[in-house]
């Protein structure tokens, strides 16, 4: 996968950082060259659309609200701004699904691994944390697709210990528990590893609760290399005053999905609400905002995993 498959803070102006101190915050997109993320930019307003507020269930549509799961350890997707407000790519999408529906989205941070059990408990109808769709997650949730991601490998700027990205044998990796990474480590590259007769990465990936920690460990040498979202690398070189660079070329590239219970009856209206936002370019102004236009699809479908 190329996705968080299951994922301080900040400093001025809501943006991550990173320093020497490793104060910073932190599963993709298709380019590593993505735009500058302007916080503060503006979108179109969004206007509920008759035709989907139709299609919301009854007891959702009497709620008012979508509440919504969200990991904010994972900027520029979702993190915490300096007041401790949640903000972000997946943030403002959430707010302009609610908006084309007719609701409010309450976006509350989360786990990333407790997002779909809360999902399944019906703690929350949406989660939206750069959950890579494929055919594992369509097996316990919906996943309405939104985003194009791919992984990709950081090192130290310099690479210093001569690192190659499509040879982490025996190499100590930090990852965030439960990511596209983390199975990546594990399913596919310490296997391969073995049957090359190399060591595999150490402890199948030095593995955190927060991508945070992830991009700390290698800042300050714990680690030797980072796998992560594609335009979560990205986010992070730009904010660690060069201290970070990345390896080789993104990844795997799949789609991100908004996940909701299996066979919900809500599906159809997140699959209309994301398809109009396409449409009337709210979409790509998001996208925009954040610095990810890379990752931009043209259609959003549901179940639509490959792999």
């Amino acid at each position: 996968m190329t996705a968080r498959t299951q994922r301080t803070r900040l400093l001025a102006a809501g943006v991550a950082a990173v320093s020497v101190s490793l104060v910073l915050s932190a599963c993709s997109s298709k380019s590593e060259d993505t735009g500058a993320p302007n916080a503060t930019a503006t979108v179109n307003t969004v206007k509920a659309d008759d035709k989907l507020v139709a299609l919301v269930p009854d007891d959702i549509k009497s709620a008012g609200k979508l509440v919504v799961g969200a990991d904010a350890s994972y900027a520029p997707d979702e993190f915490k701004d300096d007041s401790g407000k949640v903000i972000g790519m997946d943030v403002d999408l959430a707010n302009a699904i609610a908006a084309k529906l007719g609701l409010k989205a309450e976006v509350q941070d989360s786990g990333f691994t407790a997002i779909i059990p809360g999902i399944q408990s019906n703690k929350f109808q949406l989660g939206m944390s750069s959950f890579t769709d494929n055919k594992e997650r369509e097996q316990v949730v919906d996943m309405v697709t939104y985003f194009n991601s791919g992984s990709a490998v950081a090192v130290k700027k310099g690479n210093p210990e001569k690192i190659d990205p499509k040879d982490l044998c025996g190499k100590k990796v930090a990852v965030q528990t439960g990511t596209t990474q983390a199975d990546e480590i594990k399913d596919t590259r310490n296997p391969d590893c073995a049957k090359a007769g190399k060591p595999g990465i150490q402890n199948d990936g030095d593995k955190f609760d927060l991508q945070t920690d992830v991009t700390n460990a290698v800042v300050s040498g714990r680690d030797q290399a980072m796998m992560a979202d594609s335009q979560v690398v990205d986010y992070a070189i730009k904010q660690a005053g060069g201290q970070l660079e990345k390896l080789g070329d993104t990844y795997g590239v799949a789609p991100y999905g908004v996940a909701l219970a299996k066979g919900s009856k809500l599906t159809p209206a997140i699959q209309g609400a994301v398809q109009s936002l396409i449409d009337d370019g709210t979409y790509k102004q998001i996208l925009a905002k954040w610095g990810v236009e890379a990752g931009a699809i043209d259609k959003s479908t549901v179940n639509g995993a490959v792999s």
